[in-house]
Parts: C-alpha cells; sequence; structure tokens
C-alpha cells in the first residue's frame, strides 16, 4: 500500500525522492519522509500528511546526498504522526517498510531486554533495530546484516535500508509485497512499483521472494536470505511515463474510462481469432484431462470481474465454476484438489489474500492460472501460468480499465475452454468471438454519447448534483448485469462516500424494497435481452414505492423512458457481453457524484490501490 523510492549515483538524492515518492501517491498515504546520507552524515525529514508538506520542510532546510531512501505511509501499526513517519532510524541504519511483521512483540521484547530503546509504535522499527544490532554483533556488510534480520522476522515486507557505516549502498529485499529496481547510466533505483522510476529508467528488475539486492551506484548484485548468490533479468518496460500523466484530462480516473476500449482491444490483440471462432492463451496449455471445475479468486473489483466470468465460463464452456473471495477461501478448509483448476485475478498481481489463496490452492494440488496486469508480479511467479491483461497503468485508487480488460481475459479464457472441450460449435465461437471484436468500438461509442467533452466538462451534471445528498443507493442487476450493480455500487462506495448496495434484481422482494422511498436513487441496469421483461416488472415495483430511478437501457428503448425518471443509453450487444458496456455509465456516475461532493477522485480515503497487506 505504501510507496518507496531509493535512489544512489551522481544526482541530487532529494529530489529523485520527492518526484518519485509523488508518482507513487495513488496508492494511499498518511505521512511521508525521507533520509540521505551527505557529507555530514545521515539526515532524516519526516512529515504528517500530504507530501506537499514534506517538500516545504525539504524546501526550507535542503539535504544534501547522493545516495537516498524515501515512503509514503499508510498506517498499520501505530496512528498517523511525525514519530511513526518512515524512515525509521536505530543506530546506524536507517530503513522504510511497506507490509505487517507479525512477530514485531516478541521481536520488540527481544530488542529492549538488549536495552534498545524504540521511539514509535510501529512494527517497522524492529527492521532497524534487528539490522543495527546485527551490525553491532559483526556482520561484515549491509546485505548480511539485513539477512540475519529477516530470518528473524515472520510476516510480509519490502524493506529498503540505508547506513551511514557503509555510505555506498542500498539494501532492498522483499516477502509478499512488491519491490522493483532500476538500472540507469551510473546510477540505481529501488522502489515499490514502476511508475515512480520510470523517468529515469525502463530497465527494471523484479524482487522474488527472499531476494536480497545490494544496490551502489554502478549496479547491484542479489543473493537469497542464505546469502547464496541469484540471478534476476533486466526486463524493459515498453509503456511510457507519458502513459501514467493526466493526458488533459482532470483526473487519473476519468483518463482510465476513458482508456477502456484501448484497454480491451490490447488485452484481445494476438489472441482473439474471430475466423476461427477461438481464443488462444499464449503459451498456456490447461490441464484438460484431469478438469473438473474451475474455481476464480480475487478480491474487491476482481472478485466482481470473476462473478461476471462464471457466467462466461459456464455459458461457453459448461464447466462448473466457483468464485471464491481470496480474502476468505484459505482460512476455511476449502475443497479443492488435482482435478480444479483455479484462476486467481489481481490486477497488481501483488493481492496479499490473493497470493496466499493461491499458495493454498497449489499446496492442495489445484493447477493455477493468474490473469493480472503487472509483469512479474508475486502472483503470477506463485501460479503455474500467467495471462497478461494488457491495460497499462492504472493510476486511479477505484479501479475501470483494468476491471474490463479482466473481463476481457476471462471471455478470452471462457472462449478457449469452450472450444477446447467441444461445448461450443464453430459457428457460434464465431459469433461470440465476432461480438468480442466489436466491443472496443461499442464502448467507445457509448462513452463518447454518455460523455462527449470529459476534459472540459464533468459528465452529467444535473444527475451530479441531484443525487450528490442522497445518503444511500440501491443498485439493482439481473444476470451477468448483477455483479455490475455490485460493482456500480462498490465504485460509488469508494469515491463518493455514499451508502451503495449492489442486489440481484429478483431478491429485491425478499429485502431491500423495505429500503424504497422517495430519497433513495435506484440504478436499474435493465439492457434489452433476457430477463429484460423481470427487470422492467422490478423497476415498476420501485416506481410504486416512490423510488427515483436511474435506468441503464439499450439504445432504442424508448418504452423504458415511461418508467424511469432518468435513462442512460449503452448500445446493443450480445447479452453475455452487457457488461462491458453496462458498466460504463455507472463508472461515470460515480465519477460525477463525486466530483460534485468535492471529493479526491484518485485518492479516496481510507483506501490504496493494491492491498498488500491482509
Amino acid at each position: 500500500m505504501c510507496g518507496i523510492v531509493g535512489y544512489v549515483g551522481p544526482k541530487s538524492a532529494v529530489p529523485v525522492l520527492v518526484e518519485g515518492l509523488s508518482r507513487l501517491e495513488y496508492r494511499g498515504y498518511d505521512s511521508a519522509g525521507v533520509a540521505v546520507i551527505g557529507p555530514r552524515g545521515l539526515n532524516v525529514v519526516r512529515r504528517p500528511g500530504k507530501l506537499s508538506v514534506l517538500a516545504a520542510a525539504l524546501a526550507s532546510h535542503p539535504v544534501e546526498g547522493h545516495i537516498g531512501i524515501g515512503h509514503t505511509r499508510w498506517a498499520t501499526h501505530g496512528r498517523p504522526s511525525e514519530e511513526n513517519a518512515h524512515p525509521h532510524t536505530a543506530g546506524a541504519v536507517t530503513v522504510v517498510h511497506n507490509g505487517i511483521i507479525e512477530n514485531h512483540v516478541a521481536l520488540r521484547a527481544q530488542m529492549e531486554a538488549l536495552g534498545r530503546q524504540f521511539s514509535s509504535e510501529t512494527d517497522t522499527e524492529v527492521f532497524a533495530h534487528l539490522i543495527d544490532q546485527a551490525i553491532v554483533t559483526g556482520a561484515t556488510s549491509l546485505g548480511a546484516a539485513v539477512r540475519a534480520a529477516i530470518r528473524q522476522v515472520e510476516g510480509t515486507y519490502a524493506i529498503v535500508v540505508l547506513s551511514d557505516k557503509f555510505p555506498d549502498t542500498i539494501v532492498a529485499t522483499r516477502n509478499a509485497s512488491p519491490l522493483v529496481l532500476g538500472m540507469g547510466d551510473g546510477e540505481s533505483f529501488v522502489a515499490s512499483d514502476v511508475p515512480a522510476i520510470l523517468e529515469h529508467t525502463r530497465k527494471i528488475v523484479f524482487l522474488d521472494e527472499g531476494d536480497v539486492a545490494e544496490v551502489r551506484a554502478p549496479g547491484f548484485s542479489i543473493t537469497d536470505r542464505n546469502g547464496a548468490v541469484v540471478t534476476r533479468p533486466i526486463e524493459s518496460i515498453t509503456w511510457s511515463a507519458a502513459q501514467a500523466e493526466k493526458d488533459g484530462y482532470p483526473h487519473f480516473m476519468l483518463k482510465e474510462i476513458f482508456e477502456q476500449p484501448r484497454a480491451v482491444a490490447d488485452t484481445m490483440r494476438g489472441r482473439l481469432r474471430p475466423e476461427h471462432g477461438d481464443a488462444v492463451l499464449d503459451a498456456v496449455e490447461l490441464p484438460l484431462a484431469r478438469l473438473g471445475r474451475v474455481v476464480l479468486l480475487a478480491c474487491g473489483t476482481s472478485y466482481y470481474a470473476g462473478l461476471v466470468g462464471k457466467f462466461l465460463i459456464e455459458g461457453l464452456s459448461r464447466v462448473p465454476c466457483e468464485v471464491d473471495l481470496a480474502s476468505e477461501f484459505r482460512y476455511r478448509d476449502p475443497v479443492i484438489g488435482p482435478g480444479d483448476v483455479v484462476v486467481a485475478i489481481s490486477q497488481s498481481g501483488e493481492t496479499a489474500d490473493t497470493l496466499g489463496a493461491v499458495r493454498e490452492a497449489r499446496a492442495r494440488g489445484a493447477w493455477v492460472l493468474a490473469i493480472a496486469n503487472v509483469v512479474g508480479s508475486a502472483i503470477p511467479r506463485a501460479s503455474h501460468a500467467t495471462f497478461y491483461t494488457h491495460a497499462g497503468p492504472e493510476i486511479g485508487v477505484a479501479s475501470t480499465k483494468c476491471f474490463t480488460a479482466q473481463l476481457t481475459a476471462l471471455a478470452l479464457f471462457a472462449l478457449h475452454l469452450g472450444r477446447r472441450r467441444g461445448t461450443l460449435s464453430e459457428a457460434d465461437g464465431r459469433a461470440i468471438a465476432a461480438a468480442m471484436a466489436a466491443i472496443p468500438e461499442k464502448m467507445t461509442r457509448c462513452l463518447q454519447a454518455l460523455a462527449p467533452s470529459p476534459k472540459v466538462d464533468t459528465p452529467f451534471p444535473a444527475l451530479a448534483a441531484r443525487f450528490k445528498t442522497a445518503r444511500d443507493f440501491l443498485f439493482l442487476g439481473r444476470g451477468a448485469n448483477y455483479p455490475i450493480a455490485l460493482e456500480g455500487a462498490l465504485k460509488l462506495k469508494e469515491i463518493s462516500y455514499i451508502h451503495a448496495e449492489g442486489y440481484a434484481a429478483g431478491e429485491m422482494k425478499h429485502g431491500p424494497i423495505a429500503l424504497i422511498d422517495d430519497g433513495v436513487p435506484v440504478v436499474v441496469i435493465a439492457p434489452r435481452g433476457p430477463g429484460y421483461e423481470k427487470v422492467l416488472s422490478n423497476l415498476a415495483e420501485v416506481q410504486a414505492r416512490k423510488g427515483t430511478v436511474l435506468a441503464i437501457a439499450t439504445e432504442g428503448d424508448d418504452a423504458i423512458a415511461r418508467q424511469a425518471k432518468d435513462v442512460l443509453y449503452v448500445p446493443e450487444t450480445d447479452p453475455r457481453l452487457q457488461p462491458f458496456v453496462t458498466v460504463l455509465p455507472l463508472q461515470l456516475l460515480a465519477y460525477a457524484i463525486s466530483v460534485a461532493r468535492g471529493n479526491d477522485v484518485d485518492q479516496p480515503r481510507n483506501l490504496a490501490k493494491s492491498v498488500t497487506v491482509e
């Protein structure tokens, strides 16, 4: 969740660190700090609040040096405050850390028994004391001291370490929390995510779990936690830093909403084969001989993508499919084994709960396919095979383009599986493949109709003005649009802070109907297709109870306008693919209401982009 940046090279370290941290603000944070080794030794500057507060402090009291580390903290242990902000120092060692040390209480007591004093409430400070103690007791290098420390730690971490006893070296190590190295010309970088350093280099090394990297200006060396030398490839990042900028849009989220047609097209490119009614999954070979069912594991928005995927997989391949919250799966003694194909869905590829679920599934004999957006991330490495989406970097905390890219990957998976199992004929495969190929253009047309000038005018100003004071929303949908109702409610909650619930429309009479009155807007997803008449009946029931209805309907459906106060139209498409277009007005609605309420759209309170702790 937190952001980490490290630099060693000929440049002044502070501007590199602050700029890198600014590119990680989307991850969510409540304090920030830097540590730099300069001519007069180590300097640490920390401030609670936004990065601008830290930048102002550094501007008024400049810190010199060519090696340093920086951090933006999202509180887990200890309240947001200057003393709890990172970096944390003990003796000659300074540390920044993402993750949670599960045995920090015991380790803290162990260090205090040695006479060490702690100055914060955080678990992170334990790392600084452990590493400094290793140096005091004879560690011959900073890397050796870090290896000695992590062998005592239980939990998740990405840590980056400085010591003025080793003033030319940064040490970085990770366990279930992302960390990358960047290789420049006579300079080196460390970061928790690629965008932080992409302005300086495209040569990236993804650290594996247990790796300990000693990073100096000319380059790096990597060992495992026991000191054995390991090799990690240097990979070239193909997307540009400009892709992580707003490109004239007022917010990253709005830009990313409008990037969805491109993200969907890029994820299908080279994989969808409309002429054959088929799809290829890169080099993935599914274990079809022993396939009994498919189990989709995910959290949050990715979980809702999985619920849509269930309709596609069962509909096209006739394989039983279950969808499970990864955060619950590993803790309930799941029934899973060699006859199961598990598909783990995660935008970042680092979601801690999903990573834990993948390990549990593999330990019980299941075959695991990862669907992820970040190359080289932890979940793909822990899986048997990976199917990468090509959404590009997603900066807004509330996921949009990665959601529809995940839908694309799941549709391709379902098509591929249906053709391999013989449950989908070539003719039917051609029909669904042709419908899939048309989706990017339909999404573009839909977005242009809903928000003709998004860089200038906020979408739906009248709706946003009317709904911004609502205390509750209800979202209703049937079939594959039921997960879209859930996703629409989640988006509204995430960025507008209005309470919202998503329900299967047929369940309305089983409880939610009690909520409806003239103060509760009800969003009814009602495109033409299976269940359309039943959804209209639900809409009429809402209207009869004076609920304010906003309908999502198919273009040309004039009849629905007589039953709904407001209608947002989407293009007609194959009913199985309707979620690709019905989600668009819900994303824009949540965005518009958030803007009308004056909220921070890209960095909503209490949320972070990648949930890398449980």
